[in-house]
């Protein structure tokens, strides 16, 4: 395996995953959040959907400065259920899949990615890293969410 498949393995493995504890929490339960500071389920799933599409575009352009130049297509879109977001966010993602499939050893260890804005410019390849981990932190806090909800959570550690 190289360095492409390995990330792409990674993010398969993570998105994997992350369905199966959404698709595990309840419609009924999709607003609940453990205080008022929280985000609810729904919004938690949708902040982590949106923001593998920002964090392309981030990548894209090399630094957080493409955010206020492209166009955000979950602005308008209300969360309304688990399968009609991954629906709408299946283009995005295979978008970028495919930018990640592109990728040479040489850009993951040499683009760098300016992200001063928010404390940090990192390579490309710590970068795409750290989107897969933020989608796992997010997950294990659904479990969480579950484990305090009283819901079954599903093993993710199959």
């Amino acid at each position: 395996m190289n360095e492409n498949d390995l990330l792409l393995l990674n993010f398969e493995e993570v998105r994997r995953r992350s369905i199966k504890v959404w698709k595990a929490i309840p419609k009924e339960m999709l607003n609940w959040k453990p205080d008022d500071k929280a985000f609810t389920c729904g919004e938690m799933i949708r902040h982590v959907i949106e923001g593998e599409f920002l964090y392309h575009q981030i990548l894209i352009q090399r630094g957080s400065a493409a955010l206020s130049t492209i166009p955000n297509p979950y602005e308008t879109k209300e969360f309304s259920t688990v399968e009609e977001d991954l629906a709408f966010a299946k283009p995005y993602r295979e978008e970028f899949l495919r930018f990640v499939r592109g990728l040479s050893k040489s850009d993951l260890e040499s683009v760098r990615i300016d992200r001063s804005d928010v404390g940090y410019v990192r390579t490309l390849g710590d970068m795409l890293l750290r989107i897969a981990y933020h989608e796992s932190v997010h997950t294990g806090q659904l479990l969480d969410y579950m484990r305090t909800m009283g819901v079954e959570r599903p093993n993710i550690w199959d």
